[in-house]
């Protein structure tokens, strides 16, 4: 897993970077929660780590990195703006890297999520999303409007920091659109970092990432339907 440093709005990025084999493979790109430290806010908080190979695993072409300000990337946090231009500066550097690549998902925690929602709005290419414990009693999620992807939204129903009730609020104001299909799953007695239900959540996003695939039985007929 090569260590990578490449461009950025407001200098340079750290990043990890797994290529695929398959010149064609889409591309993944995982954003980390907020860089507070009590949020675990860089690329190495593990449920980034875990996502980062459940992409790599089914053969798509990784990327995972530190916002500005965070680890060995320059900069200052800059509330988000900032940060989604340099989620999609990540993006477009592997891109230029695989300009064959056939799609692109995106998957967030906590603040990472909001970003990945927004960058899900500028790039037509990013086909699917997975939204890990998304804030919507923080940030304002009224930009999707319509959300133009499928995806999953999945948190914890024991949730303090980011409550159940608000998450299930955004849900149904997505579910609403009519062209998508946004999955919800809750996962019981999680808390915001799903400290006791890790491996759940790894779980339960693999197993949504491979019915997208059409990795599964029954996952081949959603696929068609959700592209």
């Amino acid at each position: 897993m090569p260590e990578v440093i490449f461009n950025g709005p407001a200098g340079r990025l750290e990043g990890r970077y797994q290529p695929s084999k398959d010149k064609n493979a889409p591309i993944a790109l995982v954003l980390h929660p907020h860089p507070h430290p009590k949020f675990g806010g860089t690329m190495n908080n593990k449920i980034i780590y875990d996502l980062f190979y459940m992409f790599v695993e089914r053969g798509f072409t990784t990327v995972r990195f530190n916002f500005r300000g965070v680890g060995r990337s320059q900069g200052e946090f800059d509330h988000g703006m900032g940060e989604l231009s340099d989620a999609a500066a990540a993006l477009d550097w592997v891109q230029s890297l695989h300009p064959d690549a056939r799609g692109c998902w995106v998957a967030g925690f906590s603040f990472g999520a909001w970003i990945g929602m927004q960058l899900l709005m500028r790039r037509p290419e990013i086909e699917g999303f997975i939204s890990i414990a998304p804030q919507p009693n923080v940030y304002d999620f009224a930009f999707l409007a319509p959300c133009p992807s499928s995806g999953l939204i999945i948190n914890g129903d024991a949730d303090r920091v980011a409550p159940a009730s608000d998450v299930e609020g955004l849900v149904n104001q997505l579910k609403a659109q009519k062209g998508i299909v946004i999955t919800h799953e809750l996962v019981s007695g999680a808390n915001h970092f799903f400290t006791e239900n890790h491996d759940e959540l790894i779980e339960r996003c693999s197993t949504y990432l491979d019915k997208r695939l059409g990795n599964i039985e029954g996952g081949q007929e959603e696929t068609m339907l959700l592209r």
